[in-house]
């Protein structure tokens, strides 16, 4: 796609991006005491790193781990890294246990679920639990991840104000393969993996925090760009339908390929009472719980149950919900769509959902959009000429070092 295209694509000012478009393409820019099956156990409590727990995540399957690593929380983010081990996942998902109640984490996480009429065998494994050591290193941590950070008038979507370095110990889950699995008919047989997507192959569920060391996000950059008046929306709010807002809000787009791209991604959760298999839930999406790998009890049609959780959507101003909503909508229409013999790789899936979203934030008349980190991916101030090189290396970098995927 050419940079005409591009901007296009974005700011609805041609029709030639209508081509080409192509679902798992690259769009272009424009996570010491266990309880064990109810007797009281001190496991041994194995000391790791990311990468080593990476190379091998099954290996580590049901042990306690001890690790130290930094922990960053986003829009659909919340994971531990270390540095760059050559994976497509460079950080471990994080979770609390069930009942923390805790702050930090992320605010929407897409689920994947095996429904009533799952095409493969599915058997929801067996956990031991964790009990979490609410102590003042703990509600530290908690604390600092939950501190956002916000400027006006531009969208600053799942931004904290802080990233934090300690060592972590806990229940490590791991599998050998999260990715969604087809046969050679395309129906989906296999699905493994936890946090958004499924799409970490190791997730530790947290016991205990130590040694909590912050670090702040220097946003200075983008801040100072970020000037004028907030956008005042006219689409009217109810919380308790958020898809419904999506979609008021795409509608109102107009008919431009970027906002036909984005009306699609809205229209995925279906008409209200609809079961298609997409589900809308409220609530923590920072705990790993029983049924988050239990089989669901509902059909859908291509056998996987695609569950939206947001968090209480205390976290999503009217400004940002649609476009979250949205976000995660492009992330079900990626992997439901996803052609035979085709690997979604997770940075591919979510360059393709911040390119949506971009894209939302434009059609809606918002001049900025900062990513978590302080990365400035839009802005009106930009020279056209630029402004395709400036946004590519904006998602590049966040994508690389804020969010560790590789490439």
């Amino acid at each position: 796609m050419n940079g005409g295209a591009i901007a296009a694509y974005y700011f609805a000012a041609a029709s030639s991006a209508a081509n080409g478009e192509m679902v798992m393409k690259r769009l272009p820019i424009l996570a010491v005491l266990i309880l064990a099956t109810g007797v009281g156990l001190r496991a041994q409590v194995v000391d790791t790193t990311v990468c080593d727990v990476l190379k091998n995540p099954a290996s580590f399957n049901g042990k306690m781990v001890r690790l130290t690593g930094t922990v960053s929380a986003g829009l659909d983010q919340f994971l531990i890294r270390d540095k760059d081990c050559g994976q497509s996942v460079n950080g471990i998902w994080l979770d609390y246990p069930p009942g923390t109640k805790g702050k930090a984490g992320p605010i929407a996480v897409l689920e994947l679920q095996a429904a009533h009429n799952f095409a493969g065998t599915y058997t929801a494994p067996a956990r031991a639990a964790v009990t979490l050591e609410k102590d003042k290193e703990f509600k530290q941590f908690d604390s600092l991840l939950a501190q956002t950070h916000v400027k006006d008038p531009g969208i600053c979507l799942g931004c904290t104000r802080y990233e934090v370095t300690a060592t972590l110990t806990g229940r490590l889950d791991g599998v050998a393969d999260a990715t969604l699995q087809r046969d050679a008919a395309g129906k989906i047989v296999g699905l493994g993996g936890f946090g958004n997507m499924n799409a970490y192959p190791a997730r530790l569920v947290l016991q205990s925090v130590a040694g909590v060391a912050q670090k702040p996000l220097d946003y200075s950059k983008s801040d100072s760009t970020v000037t004028g008046e907030p956008v005042v929306y006219s689409n009217s709010f109810n919380a308790f339908d958020p898809a419904g807002i999506a979609q008021q809000s795409a509608g109102a787009m107009g008919a431009d390929p970027g906002a036909v791209a984005i009306q699609k991604d809205a229209a995925v959760y279906g008409k209200k009472g609809e079961n298609n298999g997409v589900l809308i839930g409220f609530g923590t999406a920072n705990e790993a719980g029983p049924k988050d790998e239990a089989q669901g009890s509902q059909d859908s049609p291509d056998g996987v149950l695609y569950e939206c959780i947001f968090d209480n959507l205390d976290r999503l101003t009217k400004n940002d919900q649609a476009t979250a909503v949205i976000h995660m909508g492009q992330h079900v229409n990626d992997l439901r769509n996803l052609p035979a013999g085709e690997v979604a790789t997770p940075y591919v899936l979510e360059n393709n959902a911040w390119v949506i979203t971009v894209s939302t934030v434009a059609h809606l008349g918002e001049k900025f959009l900062t990513l978590p980190g302080g990365y400035l991916f839009l802005s009106s101030t930009w020279p056209a000429a630029d402004r395709e090189s400036m946004m590519e290396d904006a998602l590049t970098n966040f994508l690389t070092r804020e969010e560790f995927l590789g490439k």
